[in-house]
């Protein structure tokens, strides 16, 4: 979004959307230890389960637009199970994620978490998910293909002593940053130990692959993903003994540790977590989405369009994350889909819609975004009177460019009808348009359009706003 073009309110709508999930419940205030002990009663009467994350290529990700990753999915299967709503947060800063923890912020920190005596005075640990051991990541020579095995061997670190005068950059207050100084301790000799604030894990390992460092450490599940993206590593050298893996949550959360505890003892030995375990840590095609320019940890990169919805977005002041995460739910980025119903292209215009919007050409990607933008735009404005607030407008607009202005007029007005709030999508107008093929409603003397499938833009509505949860949290404005 350019900071310096005219006001539009249409970007309103579209920024505060990430709202959506909040806007009509608000949480408790936390009444103290009694209340603490019950987060798992009010995270089922909420129905929303607030999990944070950490950005990396095995645990949450991007790719091809599509949100994945080891973590990710697991907290799905956890919120299914629990038959609520996953509200995922992103923090790389291991302090941040420990205050969010106590102070309610967060109700389970679902990361690559090493058990620790230290941690577990402030943090209450799960059962493990899985044991790993830390190992040291560092460079092969440049020409290491050309290169006999011994010769490699010996340009690189295999005994622990030769640690001693070597700088290793680790994320700040890790347990990697406890254990170097520990091993410095082991060894009798200083080991300069470099905590960088401002990098993840990853990020450093990255940079070792591009000889920006030398070494850093990191868990050897995660080494062995990242090796498949940079072959010049070499991750052999292990720095610490086989250590448990686990999730947290406060440390006076007992129920909810509980149910923690005997719902990752069971899904642990499902088919499910086995197949989950090998497509993120033991696939061989972990390489290729990496390399294929779409992974969100390379390039930042969501699909091939991004320069035109970027471009297209920014005339229309809206965030491009946003429209990307339309276009992924309308076509999933391809620009010669078609629907059942003559829709076409990457944002499924319809002819009647070019028409309207005065752009008969659409076939093309770039004519295809810009037409889709004019009826984001032309949407807004026709639901502007009626819908004032931006935080709710930004529904209407959507459900109306799934289904049509008329249907979601129609929802308006059954909803004013039996007394619910028109100017409010959910619990309210969304009723309506879900059950709008239901004879009683479509039927209705104050329906204009008659029957309508409500099922699909009462879910596209959802999804295009998870997706976008998800862009915001990983892809840069």
């Amino acid at each position: 979004m350019s900071k310096n073009q005219t006001y539009n309110p249409f970007i309103s709508l579209i920024l505060v959307a990430l709202l959506f999930s909040c806007t009509g419940r608000k949480d408790r205030k936390d009444d103290g230890i009694s209340e603490r002990k019950n987060d798992l009663t009010r995270i089922m009467k909420s129905g929303r389960l607030r999990a944070v994350v950490d950005y990396n290529s095995t645990n949450y990700f991007i790719y091809r637009g599509k949100p994945m990753g080891f973590k990710y999915e697991l907290l799905n299967h956890l919120a299914e199970a629990m038959d609520v709503e996953l509200e995922i947060s992103v923090s790389n800063n291991l302090q941040e994620t420990f205050e969010g923890i106590r102070n309610g912020h967060y109700d389970l920190i679902a990361k690559n978490l090493t058990v620790t005596k230290k941690r577990d005075e402030i943090i209450a640990f799960t059962i493990p998910l899985e044991q790993t051991r830390q190992v040291l990541v560092q460079r092969k020579p440049e020409n290491w293909r050309n290169m006999p095995r011994y010769a490699i061997e010996d340009s690189l670190i295999r005994n622990q002593l030769d640690l001693a005068g070597k700088t290793i950059y680790v994320q700040k207050n890790t347990a990697y940053y406890r254990r170097m100084v520990n091993l410095s301790d082991e060894i009798g000799e200083e080991i300069d130990i470099v905590q960088d604030s401002i990098f993840g894990v990853e990020q450093l390992v990255s940079m070792v692959a591009n000889g920006e460092i030398d070494y850093t450490v990191c868990d050897e599940n995660v080494a062995k993903v990242n090796q498949t993206f940079y072959p010049i590593l070499d991750i052999d050298t292990p720095v610490s003994f086989p250590q448990n893996i686990a999730w947290a949550v406060r440390n006076d959360s007992e129920e909810w540790l509980k149910y923690l505890n005997n719902w990752i003892r069971n899904f642990r030995k499902t088919t499910t977590y086995a197949v989950l375990y090998n497509k993120y840590f033991e696939n061989s095609r972990s390489s290729t989405m990496a390399n294929s320019g779409y992974h969100s940890i390379r390039d930042g990169n969501i699909s091939p369009f991004d320069e035109l919805i970027k471009d297209a977005a920014e005339k229309a002041d809206l965030d491009w994350r946003f429209l990307a995460a339309m276009i992924y739910r309308e076509s999933r980025f391809d620009p010669q889909a078609e629907s059942w119903a003559g829709a076409y292209g990457l944002m499924q215009i319809m002819p009647e819609t070019a028409d309207l919007v005065r752009l008969n050409e659409y076939e093309e990607p770039e004519q295809n975004i810009r037409v889709g933008v004019r009826l984001l735009e032309w949407l807004d404005k026709n639901l502007k009177d009626d819908v004032p607030d931006s935080t709710q407008r930004v529904k209407f607009v959507l459900a109306a460019y799934n289904v049509g202005l008329g249907h979601v007029k129609d929802a308006q007005r059954l909803a004013e009808k039996y007394d619910k709030n028109p100017e409010i999508w959910d619990d309210n107008v969304d009723y309506y348009l879900l059950n709008k093929s239901a004879s009683k409603f479509y039927k209705d003397p104050v329906v204009l359009w008659g029957y309508c499938r409500g099922e699909e833009p009462y879910n596209y509505v959802n999804r295009v706003l998870e997706t976008y949860r998800h862009y915001r949290n990983i892809i840069e404005e």
